[in-house]
């Protein structure tokens, strides 16, 4: 059956609520498939459902949601190009990327299986308190309830997959509510897991405006965490909104990356190549794209240099040729938004190197420096094809890494050993990546940002941790 067909079918559960479709146009062979604007019933029934689902799923082992996750991995790898496919069409993506995406998606599946296998507390030592002795006492990982993703149009894959893999390994249900913008991998993941043995509506999908589907969902006390991965300001709204419940926010970043004299010479053309990568992979359009980059003085010049030249050498081109560097944007609305950032970065007297124009539906990589800290190209997450480089000139790289409203990823290239501790330590970042672009993420790692950049910790194994709820038992035999 073709994957379209699969989707349709996914979406067509949901067509006896009687509801109208979302106003959103897809391209390509997606352009047929339409999604639904679920309306307060609707999202009262799934909310019951969910917890009529938990009850029973909560029951299942660790084995048996081990081999679910695991059966999952197996399948998508059986399917990966089909993945692939739906990734590029929807978010725009190219293909290389897009497969890039799936395979770290099959990662993530494993580790989600394996970290269920592992969920594991604690024995306790009661007689160290005067009053404890002729006790035994323990604790334990119990599941939630049900479980409320959503997720961005970026990684529509994968950070789906973040939240949905320890959700269902420690035994909650969920409810996903994706990007209008990119619903299908989604359905298609659903349809993936009930493949692999995951009873039917334990992950449901809801579709619609963001913040009356938000609104409906929240008012329900059966739900009893919200992971969310978006802006800061919509953050703040579901923060404000989640009462006492559990909660992890992802937020945004400006992912600043600093470029030490101490880095031996031969590693800076890398280094240069590795600023572009992450500066520029997926039009930027990453919550860690490397958007701030500040370097010594003594090697400025030379760093930059290669920067731009690097840059330039990137290409346009159509989503399934495997040559294509960067496409389209997600829509025109980001593109204006992007160009309106760089207009006025440069009438406030920063320089462009090398790009700073709409091309075809997206705009070209480029490369700034003399930016303005006001600038919105430096306060602000840019979430496109924009990179900010500029020569420290003697400042204190804490003192300029820490004066910012975020906390997410944080680079540092240097050779040596002392300075790399010392940053180490006095970054006010939740990763310090030490002779790494801060576009790195690997999926079993913690993952969490301080100030504006986000609340509580993803990474797949903490991200259990954070779905549950910790129980101790304590038995008395004296």
């Amino acid at each position: 059956m073709e994957f379209t067909k699969i989707i349709e079918n996914e979406i067509k559960k949901a067509s006896n609520y009687n509801l109208n479709t979302y106003p959103y146009k897809y391209t390509d062979s997606l352009e047929n498939l339409t999604i639904y604007d679920f309306d307060k019933p609707a999202l009262a029934d799934v909310v019951k459902t969910a917890q009529k689902k938990y009850l029973e799923y909560r029951k299942t082992t660790l084995y048996e949601r081990t081999e679910i996750l695991l059966n999952t991995a197996r399948l998508l790898e059986e399917h990966k190009e089909t993945m692939a496919e739906i990734i590029s069409y929807e978010a725009k993506k190219p293909m290389k990327f897009s497969m890039q995406e799936v395979e770290r998606s099959i990662q993530t599946l494993k580790v989600s299986g394996i970290e269920a296998s592992k969920l594991e507390g604690e024995y306790i030592n009661l007689d160290v308190a005067a009053n404890g002795g002729g006790r035994d006492a323990f604790t334990k990982y119990e599941s939630l309830g049900v479980v409320y993703a959503m997720t961005p149009f970026n990684f529509p894959l994968n950070l789906v997959i973040h939240k949905v893999g320890p959700a269902l390994a420690v035994g909650n249900s969920v409810i996903v509510k994706p990007s209008e913008k990119t619903p299908f991998s989604t359905y298609f993941l659903k349809y993936l897991l009930e493949q692999s043995g995951l009873p039917e509506e334990v992950m449901q999908v809801v579709t619609g405006d963001g913040e009356k589907v938000s609104d409906a969902l929240l008012s329900h006390d059966e739900i009893k965490k919200l992971s969310f991965t978006g802006s800061v300001r919509v953050g703040k709204i579901l923060k404000n909104k989640i009462g006492l419940r559990k909660l992890t926010l992802e937020l945004g970043s400006t992912s600043p990356l600093y470029i030490s004299k101490n880095v031996k010479k031969a590693h800076l053309e890398d280094i240069a190549e590795q600023v572009v990568n992450g500066a520029f992979a997926y039009n930027g359009q990453v919550c860690i794209s490397t958007q701030r980059v500040f370097i010594d003085d003594e090697i400025f010049e030379s760093v930059i240099e290669k920067i731009v030249q690097k840059t330039k050498q990137l290409q346009y081109g159509p989503l399934n040729d495997q040559t294509t560097d960067y496409s389209d944007l997600i829509d025109s609305q980001s593109q204006q938004r992007i160009i309106e950032w760089i207009r006025e970065a440069e009438q406030g007297g920063a320089e462009i190197l090398t790009g700073g124009e709409k091309h075809e539906g997206s705009v070209k990589p480029t490369v700034i420096t003399g930016a303005d800290e006001n600038m919105k190209i430096c306060s602000q997450e840019i979430f496109g094809p924009v990179v900010v480089i500029e020569n420290l000139r003697g400042r204190n790289i804490t003192e300029v890494l820490n004066d910012s409203p975020f906390g997410l990823n944080a680079g540092v290239f240097t050779s040596d050993l002392q300075e790399a501790m010392l940053l180490s330590n006095n970054l006010d970042y939740g990763q310090v990546l030490i002779n790494d672009i801060p576009t790195l993420r690997f999926d079993h790692m913690p993952y969490n940002g301080r100030r504006n950049s986000g609340y509580g910790t993803e990474g797949i194994k903490y991200a259990i941790k954070e779905m549950s709820q910790l129980k101790m038992v304590s038995l008395k035999y004296v």
